[in-house]
């Protein structure tokens, strides 16, 4: 029974989200005037407006609450409720939210009403089965809208985060088309946009710009988290490995102060999990694997709101593997497989499968991703977002199996498939695999193979270590002591935060490493 409840989906209490709430600084600066009397209402509502635009929704909801404790007649505060209630899974309560803002709407001014008519609108959009005509209505209103307030900021945002397919994205999903509309809206002053553009533009392929507005953003909201680690993201892309750490590592303190100063559990903010998990990934990037492994770990061990936030805590298992720990990793395995939800428990089994496959247990391994497949096959819906997963023990099996062809081409596939996902958490798990890849092809004995996905490393990120220890084991075994040598230098020179007694780096001694430069 622990096991069941270790990663129950967690439900952040009314209560907390009813907690009232001091005037807070750091958090960037929203200001949508809407129709109240009260200077304070105001103030807290534009509070809850800047908290969104951070993706902090507990302490979005606590304002718009507090704004209406003080006017109860401002109908936008019901309508930034409805935002907050809808990413906090409690999408009854985002309903109820609206239907308040609309009953006020008689008397709320013009453009509050435009705002609850497009808020419902958009509501219609994110539950309708036909989200494409939907979304299409939505965004014919924004537009018109827009030429009645052609200086509101916040509808300039509003509509490009409507560029997106998906009618419930709230800029994290942006492409290049939104960009002029975030561009707009900042020009108007909405500075808030600045983390939109970082979005849009690393979504689009943009690293430089994205960079720099993410930049922006850290700037002008200091004490958020998200903030952080956006800016992280985007150091980590451009090549600024230590200068990332610090930035999660920053975002990480700032997290767990407000998560003691407020006494509510890390689970009810999404911010700390996926911060762990950029933090310990770029532990394990840059070979610090003992406190990716602390890291890591306690990321895996919290309850998680979002789906995708549990198919991340493969990345748990994942270093238990590429660390030789196999029992570890099956266990981990073994957790998400009683998961609520189907398609985690199909990810456990697939984590498991790919652990027992690891230690040379192929059997294990076949069964585990037979009960995957079930689990997938049963499930009614999600099943895209653990396809590359599948799509690895799948492939390395055949490798292990004497299937070297059909697998090499299924890793193939899987590889040209993940490298065009946007964004820079995409691009760190494409190493990752690649590397899963070139380990499990030394293990089948597939030479050519394991110099194919090291090359495809090094090609993907000519700065990360285990990419040129990877190709410095396949010279080795080509007796090309030279090409071994080079590469064995250049991971050492690459992994000089790494821990003192990573093993790799006494393999690395061993073919020469940095030695071989003063011969």
């Amino acid at each position: 029974m622990a096991q069941e409840s270790a990663h129950a989906i967690p439900d952040v209490p009314v209560s907390l989200l009813t907690r009232p709430i001091g005037r807070v600084a750091g958090i960037g600066s929203a200001h949508d005037p809407v129709a109240t009397k009260s200077a304070d209402a105001q103030a807290f509502y534009d509070q809850g407006n800047a908290y969104l635009h951070d993706y902090i929704w507990v302490d979005a909801a606590r304002s718009f609450n507090e704004a209406l404790r003080l006017d109860p007649a401002l109908a936008m505060a019901h309508v930034g409720l409805s935002f907050a209630y809808t990413e906090l899974n409690k999408p009854q309560l985002a309903r109820e939210a609206l239907a308040a803002a609309e009953r006020l709407a008689a008397t709320a001014n013009d453009h509050d009403r435009v705002r609850i008519h497009l808020r419902a609108l958009q509501m219609t959009a994110e539950s309708a089965a036909n989200s494409r005509t939907a979304l299409a209505a939505y965004r014919t209103a924004l537009d018109e809208a827009l030429t009645q307030f052609p200086n509101d900021g916040e509808l300039w945002m509003l509509r490009g985060h409507a560029e997106s397919s998906d009618p419930a994205n709230r800029g994290q999903g942006s492409g290049a088309s939104s960009v002029r509309f975030y561009e707009k809206a900042l020009s108007l002053g909405a500075t808030t946009s600045e983390h939109y553009l970082a979005h849009a533009f690393e979504n689009s392929g943009d690293e430089a710009q994205a960079l720099a507005h993410a930049a922006a953003f850290a700037r002008n909201a200091p004490a958020v988290p998200h903030a952080l680690h956006m800016h992280g993201h985007e150091l980590r892309r451009a090549g600024q490995i230590e200068e990332a750490i610090r930035t999660f590592e920053a975002a990480d303190r700032i997290n767990r102060e407000s998560l003691a100063r407020e006494a509510f559990p890390p689970e009810y903010d999404w911010h700390y999990e996926h911060n762990l998990d950029l933090l310990g990934s770029s532990y394990w990037y840059v070979g610090r694997v003992g406190r990716a492994s602390e890291v890591l770990k306690e990321a895996f061990a919290l309850p998680s709101l979002l789906l995708v936030q549990m198919y991340n805590k493969r990345t748990w298992p994942e270093f238990l593997i590429a660390r030789g720990r196999y029992d570890e990793a099956a266990a981990a395995g073994t957790q998400l497989t009683t998961h609520p939800v189907g398609v985690v428990r199909a990810l456990g089994h697939i984590v498991i499968g790919r652990a027992r496959l690891a230690a040379g247990q192929l059997a294990v391994a076949a069964s585990e991703s037979n009960l995957a497949l079930a689990e997938l096959r049963a499930a009614p819906g999600g099943q895209e977002i653990v396809a590359p997963t599948m799509a690895l023990l799948q492939g390395e099996f055949l490798l292990k199996s004497g299937q070297q062809a059909r697998g090499q081409e299924v890793l193939r596939t899987l590889v040209q498939q993940i490298s065009a996902l946007p964004g820079p958490d995409n691009w760190v798990q494409t190493l990752f695999v690649l590397d899963a890849i070139a380990r499990t092809a030394r293990e089948a004995n597939d030479w050519e193979y394991a110099r194919w996905a090291a090359s495809e490393m090094i090609a993907h990120d000519s700065k990360y270590a285990g990419g040129h220890f990877a190709l410095a084991l396949v010279a080795e075994h080509d007796k090309n002591l030279a090409e071994a040598r080079r590469h064995a230098a250049e991971a050492e020179r690459l992994w000089s935060l790494a821990d003192a007694d990573l093993p790799e780096r006494a393999r690395l001694r061993a073919l020469g490493g940095v030695s071989a430069l003063a011969r």
